[in-house]
């Protein structure tokens, strides 16, 4: 078993995706295409921006005819399908600057990795931008995509190559790994560069910083929950009604009810 820093960090995920080795076999194996990366960008922004929001992308990179962005997230949010289409959409608007028609020189995919999962509890979905007839046939016109992975849902069922990465990263989530049980030299290179003893100062410290930004998340998603709650409690709404729409349980439910005589 190894000790490892877990890949729901930002900064531990950019430390290791940013090698161009790893990068290029990840998004090889999640797109099914060959690509040729020698550099990876990280905290990448558009200058000027695109839009009214500034996004900042994880990790960026480009081959000569591919634009690859590649974002983690942990917190869950009930926008990270729209947001990370607004980023992807961001990423193809500005090749127009530099365009001589609405057809942009690189085809443009966006890998988002959710780690802890969301309320659809699949492994991989995909929002593809190429039109299709009414019987669902492709037109082969526009390449982009937009890949959602939730490495918490691989199972036997998850085709690889896509299940070995899934797995890999949903191992490091507890901060050891049995690296026995993985093939691919890359993902070996990966543990190597999140090994615990390999993390510097300054990154530990981005850790710890994150993990407060998370808490911070969940307490207040806490608070509103409870929020919702007592409103419905006051109302008279059946406790089991309310646990369903909140997520409290009904233990929990009561005890508020009899603090505030409801």
């Amino acid at each position: 078993m190894k000790k490892v820093a877990s890949l729901k960090y930002g900064v531990v995920f950019k430390k290791a995706f940013c090698d161009p080795e790893i990068f290029t076999a990840f998004v090889q194996d999640m797109l099914g295409l060959s690509v040729t990366i020698e550099h990876v960008e990280t905290e990448k922004k558009f200058d000027p921006p695109i839009g009214y929001i500034k996004p900042r992308f994880d990790l960026f990179a480009e081959d000569t005819s591919r634009r690859v962005i590649v974002d983690i997230q942990h917190a869950r949010t009930t926008d990270h399908y729209d947001r990370f289409l607004y980023y992807h959409c961001v990423a193809l608007l500005e090749q127009i600057s530099n365009s001589a028609n609405y057809r942009p020189d690189l085809k443009v995919f966006t890998v988002v990795v959710l780690t802890s999962g969301d309320r659809h509890r699949t492994p991989i979905s995909v929002t593809d931008f190429d039109p299709h007839d009414l019987s669902g046939r492709p037109l082969g016109e526009i390449p982009h995509k937009v890949i959602y992975l939730c490495p918490k849902y691989v199972s036997e069922e998850t085709p690889q190559p896509y299940r070995e990465w899934l797995e890999a990263i949903n191992d490091t989530l507890d901060e050891e790994v049995d690296e026995s049980q993985y093939h691919r030299a890359e993902i070996q290179k990966l543990f190597s560069a999140i090994q615990s003893d390999h993390i510097s100062p300054d990154e530990r410290a981005r850790m710890i910083e994150e993990y407060h930004q998370e808490e911070l998340q969940e307490v207040a998603v806490e608070e509103g929950k409870r929020t919702i709650a007592s409103a419905l409690l006051q109302q008279g709404i059946a406790v089991e009604v309310i646990a369903k729409a909140t997520g409290l349980s009904v233990g929990e439910l009561e005890e508020m009810r009899g603090r505030g005589g409801v």
